[in-house]
């Protein structure tokens, strides 16, 4: 076969497993996906019965809720019920990117997302699969990292099949990632930002954009 041939079929391949991808999240099955920082576990967000498949998959503390992928603002106001400004400024700054914000979530979303205060962790991925799958499903993805919680987040796709081959049939390859962190945390409260992990985007790269009196 030419290069070209190759070429051509390895991106007949993608297609057709990416396709696999969005039939799976639409039956409320469970997939493996790369982010810019991780791979993550993706279920369609609004389907309870989805999140809950992802929760147990990752073993997850109940006290500690799922982070959600969401394409644009449009889906974004979807899940929240508001975007305080300090948020807006953290968004024009760092979105598509490794920031995930817990905003004000709307009543309706799986307790699985929702945390004690109310909020729901966000994002709008940079990573091209991760951002595609959300446009194309035109839905909010969960995003949780691919591993049993306290085992190490799998950065390529062998290491998320040897979690997960059992239990999820749909794994997306985006090749080897390079994050030892994941993204960032941050919880908007009032007029201030807590930080809840400190990932790929620094404290002090969140100072520098609201003022560093703002982030604790």
């Amino acid at each position: 076969m030419s290069k070209n041939g190759i070429a051509s079929s390895r991106v007949k391949d993608k297609n057709l497993e990416f396709q696999a991808a969005i039939t799976a999240l639409k039956r409320g099955e469970v997939i493996v996906f790369p982010t810019e920082t991780l791979y993550g576990i993706g279920a369609d967000a609004l389907n309870t019965a989805a999140v809950e498949k992802a929760f147990r998959l990752k073993g997850r503390d109940a006290a500690n809720p799922i982070s959600v992928l969401v394409a644009d603002r449009t889906m974004l106001c979807t899940i929240v019920d508001q975007v305080p400004i300090l948020a807006e400024e953290l968004i024009a700054e760092f979105w598509p990117g490794p920031l995930t914000l817990v905003l004000p979530a709307k009543k309706d979303l799986s307790k699985r997302l929702v945390n004690a205060s109310g909020g729901v962790g966000v994002r709008i991925s940079s990573a091209p699969i991760a951002a595609q799958l959300v446009r194309d499903l035109g839905k909010p993805i969960t995003a949780t990292s691919a591993n049993p919680s306290g085992k190490t987040p799998a950065r390529n796709i062998e290491q998320a099949r040897v979690y997960f081959s059992l239990a999820i049939t749909v794994f997306i390859d985006g090749g080897e990632l390079h994050s030892n962190v994941g993204s960032t945390v941050a919880e908007i409260s009032g007029d201030s930002v807590r930080v809840i992990r400190e990932g790929e985007i620094n404290k002090a790269a969140l100072e520098r954009v609201i003022g560093e009196e703002k982030v604790v």
